[in-house]
C-alpha cells in the first residue's frame, strides 16, 4: 500500500506539474501590469477556465501552428503579427522551436512529482495527505512566479491560506488524521504575525507578499504542532541564507541584493511537513 500510494502521488504531481508553466507565464508580470492573456508566440489563451488551465503550449502551438502562419507570417506583409520574441525574459516556453521550453516543463513535472511522492511517503495514508497533494502544485506555482518576478500574487497567496484552513478542517473530522485543526489556526496566526513583525522592522528586506504566504505555510505547519512549525520556518531562513551566501561567493550578488524569499519559505515548509508527517507515523 505505501508503495502504491507513493506512485499515485508522484503521478498526480507529474500531471499537476504539466499545468504550472502556463499559469506561471500568465502570472509572471510586474505589479502594475495585467495578467498575460497570450502565449509568448502571441496566441490568445482560450479553453478551460478562460485559458488558465492547460499545458504549457497553447492550442495553436500544440497543433504546430506558428505565430507567423496564424497571423499572416513574415512574408504576408502583416507587420503586426506576433512573433516568438513576444516574451524576451522567458523565451517561448510554448514554441516548438525552443528546446529549452521542454526542459523547463520537464523540470516542473519532475519537481512536482518528487515533492508529492516524498510527502506521500512521509505522511502515509492519512487524511491530511490529500490536503498536501492538493496544495503542493499551487505552492510550486508561487515559487516559480516569485523566482521570476519577485512577486507573490494575492490571487494565489490568500486563497491558499483559506483553502488550507478549510481542507484541514475537513481532514480533522476524518478518522486517522494525525494533526490538530486548532494548532493549524494558531500556526497560521503565529507565523503570519512573526513575518508581519519582520515586515514592520525591515520593509525593504521582507515583502508583504511573504507575510501573506506565511499565513498559509503557518497553517499547514501548525497542523503538526509548534516544533514542526519552528523547524519549517527555520529551514526556510537557512535555505535563503545559504543561497545569499552562494551569490556572494560566486560574486553574482552582494549583501544588499534582493532575492525572492518565497521559494525558500515554501521549501522550508515542505521540509517541515516531511518531518512532521514522518514523526507522526
Amino acid at each position: 500500500m505505501p508503495a502504491l500510494l507513493i506512485v499515485a502521488a508522484a503521478l498526480w504531481g507529474a500531471a499537476a506539474g504539466l499545468l504550472v508553466p502556463r499559469a506561471a507565464h500568465r502570472l509572471s508580470v510586474e505589479p502594475e501590469e495585467p495578467w498575460r492573456d497570450a502565449c509568448p508566440a502571441g496566441h490568445p489563451f482560450t479553453g478551460v477556465a478562460r485559458g488558465w488551465v492547460g499545458t504549457g503550449r497553447c492550442a495553436h502551438c500544440a497543433a504546430g501552428v506558428t505565430a507567423g502562419a496564424a497571423h499572416g507570417g513574415a512574408g504576408s506583409g502583416d507587420e503586426s503579427a506576433p512573433s516568438a520574441s513576444y516574451d524576451k525574459d522567458h523565451p517561448a516556453p510554448y514554441d516548438k522551436k525552443h528546446p529549452a521550453a521542454y526542459a523547463r516543463t520537464l523540470r516542473h513535472v519532475v519537481l512536482c512529482a518528487l515533492v508529492c511522492a516524498v510527502l506521500a511517503g512521509a505522511t502515509g495514508p492519512r487524511p491530511e495527505l490529500a490536503v498536501w497533494l492538493l496544495l503542493a502544485p499551487f505552492a510550486l506555482l508561487l515559487a516559480v512566479v516569485d523566482r521570476r518576478v519577485q512577486r507573490l500574487p494575492d490571487v494565489l497567496t490568500l486563497p491558499l491560506a483559506g483553502a488550507a484552513v478549510v481542507l484541514l478542517g475537513g481532514a480533522a473530522l476524518l478518522p486517522g488524521s494525525a494533526g490538530s485543526w486548532l494548532g493549524a489556526l494558531l500556526g497560521g496566526a503565529g507565523l503570519g504575525g512573526a513575518y508581519f513583525l519582520l515586515f514592520l522592522i525591515n520593509p525593504n528586506g521582507m515583502g508583504f507578499g511573504d507575510v501573506k504566504l506565511a499565513l498559509a505555510l503557518g497553517v499547514v505547519l501548525g497542523w503538526y504542532g509548534w516544533p514542526v512549525l519552528f523547524a519549517g520556518a527555520t529551514a526556510g531562513f537557512v535555505l535563503g541564507a545559504l543561497y545569499g551566501v552562494g551569490l556572494m561567493v560566486t560574486r553574482r550578488g552582494g549583501r544588499k541584493t534582493a532575492i525572492p524569499f518565497g521559494p525558500f519559505m515554501i521549501a522550508g515548509a515542505w521540509v517541515g511537513l516531511v518531518l512532521g508527517g514522518a514523526g507522526a507515523a
